[in-house]
């Protein structure tokens, strides 16, 4: 059951679906305060309560005990201190005594206090205190953790659904900067058989970075490219960014500078802030206009033969403002001489650092919404997610029957509709594999299904057991992408002296991939979730809720890969019997029925396992170097005691038009023993 509650004069964000009238009652289970404009949540919590959700953050799946804020941020440490990354996800589940869900649709400031204050309380504070709160209870006595997030699924609407290719290994790097470039990534794929069904342009393939240009000098015939690159079963995946360079000679600016698209400051002038062409004026993406105008502009590329893009620095990602840079310089002028304290360099350090995506800046600027003038910091959580909106309403009506490919770096609730979510500017640590593994439950329960972290880590030099390792996460999330940072070690496989292994953990994704699309597509088409947290399964069990290193996988599986260094082997817990096939190849793989407990699986570097449920079956098929090539025609089925009916979900992999009727498949197949 949902129920709706209305504070102060909420803003319509978009991200919810239904239209449900407003409770005249108390709020339940919470004691609300007010301060000013803020609104306070809180409710006592007893000692054994689980706190979830929030999306993509760091910490543990279990957030209890810890503080979060809702705000948007371009961080580019992902380190334990962080309390918010590049996404607004406000969704929690209480799972108490009397488990519930809450979900505050605010796009501005939220501060989430999850026993970290006081451990026995929890304190939701939002800034604007106005919002509309979202309270969902079970819908019958048979309590489950997966019931609520499919209640929030169907107020907020479908996941997004990518083209099957997407599945594919995609390849990327800030630094691909020419046409030579492309040929050469694909072209070191092809000769070592490592299979691949994308490369990732970055910012280096624009001219002067400015958003739906190319530089002719590197790339003369996108179109040509595009071309052979398809030709070779491939697909480009370019970058576009929020900011518009500042030039009336860039005809995308003298457009929007014209009709009155760009976020102006109070006085009425265009606002103008630095990211990578320099100085930009930004689209005010909260009109429904602008998102229209933006959206056409991505025509031209896919005219040219691109078959998905990447959003990216849409926090808005601010390198500095003209105003913030004179308040900076003021700053310093009026230390000069005067610092002598112990704390001199850090204030000095505090008045250049602090132009960065100032909150100053945020203030600065303004949005239209329905007629009226909000300041940004209002919705600042929304911006990406507008701007991601344009996009995906732009390529529905360029190609209306046709699925692209479409991910966003900074998001809010809706956005799960319009696109997936990569997981931001990750460092090759060991840490952020393991937190890789802990965001996808949390933002499958906010809906962002189609979703993965950069694969080695972005920024940093990796290693090559990392890599590998990562690789054997990677295979089995929705967006597998291997990216990283210029100036950072190169990381395509083929670089490595242990290609061969993690050429075949590419393999064995590729002989997954039908049974990882049928999977990812129930879970879509059935408001579910890919991944889960083991509680959410076996929620009598006692040892589930502190396993927070496995996840459940579709129906029918578990995931338990090595997270550490020099590790070649793990303990595992499994809540019951179940089936380990232990991969080193596509072809070369162990199996082993492991009895309820706990075990420590000897997993070299090469190896890697999916377990599966008693009664239940997972498939391979041949793998091959693209996806539309791999097929269902042969199947090897995995499984332990099941009946031997296969059903699964197939479809022709780009068809916008989908259901479960239309693409569900049943094969029967000799009983294991």
């Amino acid at each position: 059951m949902i129920r709706r509650y209305a504070f102060g004069c909420p803003l319509q964000t978009g991200a919810v679906s239904l239209d449900l009238p407003k409770e005249q009652d108390g709020v339940p289970f919470l004691e609300v305060s007010r301060a000013e404009k803020a609104v306070t949540l809180s409710m006592a919590l007893a000692k054994d309560d689980l706190i979830m959700g929030l999306g993509e953050n760091v910490g543990p799946i279990n957030r209890r005990g810890r503080r979060y804020q809702s705000w948007n941020s371009d961080e580019f440490n992902h380190t334990e201190d962080r309390q918010s990354l590049y996404a607004s996800h406000n969704l929690l589940l209480v799972l108490c005594a009397a488990p519930f869900a809450l979900y505050l649709d605010d796009p501005g400031r939220v501060t989430w206090d999850l026993g970290f204050t006081d451990a026995d309380t929890m304190r939701i504070e939002s800034e604007n205190g106005d919002f509309d709160l979202y309270i969902i209870t079970p819908e019958d006595d048979a309590f489950s953790a997966i019931d609520l997030c499919r209640q929030f699924r169907r107020l907020t609407g479908r996941s997004y659904i990518p083209p099957r290719w997407a599945l594919g290994y995609i390849q990327s790097r800030w630094g691909y900067a020419s046409e030579e470039d492309v040929k050469t990534v694909a072209r070191c794929h092809r000769e070592k058989h490592i299979p691949l069904d994308g490369i990732c342009l970055d910012i280096d393939y624009m001219d002067a970075f400015r958003d739906f240009t190319v530089n002719k000098a590197a790339i003369p015939d996108l179109k040509g490219l595009c071309d052979r690159v398809k030709a070779d079963g491939l697909h480009l995946i370019p970058i576009i960014d929020a900011g518009v360079k500042a030039d009336e000679n860039d005809p995308v600016y003298a457009e929007g500078l014209k009709n009155g698209y760009f976020c102006r400051k109070e006085d009425g002038s265009v606002f103008l802030a630095a990211v990578w062409p320099g100085l930009s004026a930004f689209p005010d993406f909260l009109r429904e206009e602008v998102r229209t105008w933006f959206g056409e502009q991505y025509f031209a590329m896919l005219e040219s033969g691109v078959d998905g893009f990447w959003n990216d620095m849409n926090e808005p990602a601010l390198f500095y403002s003209p105003e913030g840079l004179e308040d900076a310089y003021g700053a310093l002028a009026a230390m000069k001489g005067e610092l002598k304290a112990h704390d001199a360099s850090f204030k000095l350090i505090g008045a250049v650092n602090g132009i960065k995506n100032s909150m100053d800046d945020y203030r600065r600027f303004f949005h239209s919404m329905n007629g009226k003038t909000v300041r940004h910091d209002r919705v600042h959580n929304l911006y990406g997610a507008m701007m991601t909106k344009a996009a995906a309403e732009g390529m529905r009506r360029f190609a209306p029957d046709r699925r692209m490919l479409l991910f966003t770096r900074s998001s809010f609730i809706g956005t799960h509709r319009e696109s997936g979510v990569w997981m931001g500017d990750n460092f090759s640590w060991w840490s952020h594999l393991a937190l890789h593994l802990r965001m996808l439950p949390s933002l499958n329960m906010a809906g962002f299904i189609y979703c993965g972290a950069d694969i080695g880590g972005f920024g940093a030099d990796t290693e090559e057991e990392l890599l590998l390792r990562w690789l054997q996460l990677g295979a089995f999330t929705p967006l597998m992408r291997n990216h990283s940072a210029l100036h950072t070690r190169e990381q395509e496989i083929y670089r490595f002296s242990n290609w061969r292994q993690m050429r075949d953990a590419v393999r064995v994704r590729y002989a997954l991939l039908p049974f990882l699309y049928s999977e990812m597509m129930r879970a879509i088409l059935q408001d579910g979730m890919l991944f889960r947290p083991l509680c959410f399964d076996y929620p009598l069990d006692p040892h589930a809720p502190t396993v927070e290193d496995q996840l459940m996988l579709g129906e029918s599986c578990m995931i338990a890969p090595v997270l550490a260094p020099h590790a070649k082997g793990r303990y595992v817990y499994l809540p019951e019997d179940m089936l380990m096939v232990l991969f080193a190849s596509d072809t070369q793989y162990t199996l082993s029925h492991l009895e309820k407990g706990h075990h420590w699986i000897d997993m070299p570097d090469g190896t890697f396992p999916l377990f599966i449920r008693r009664g239940k079956a997972a498939f391979l098929c041949r793998a091959e170097e693209r996806s539309h090539l791999v097929n269902t025609d042969e199947m090897t089925v995995l499984g332990w005691d099941h009946d031997g009916e296969i059903t699964w979900y197939e479809d022709d992999g780009i068809t916008a038009d989908v259901s479960l009727e239309k693409g569900l498949r049943h094969r029967t197949f000799p009983r294991e023993a």
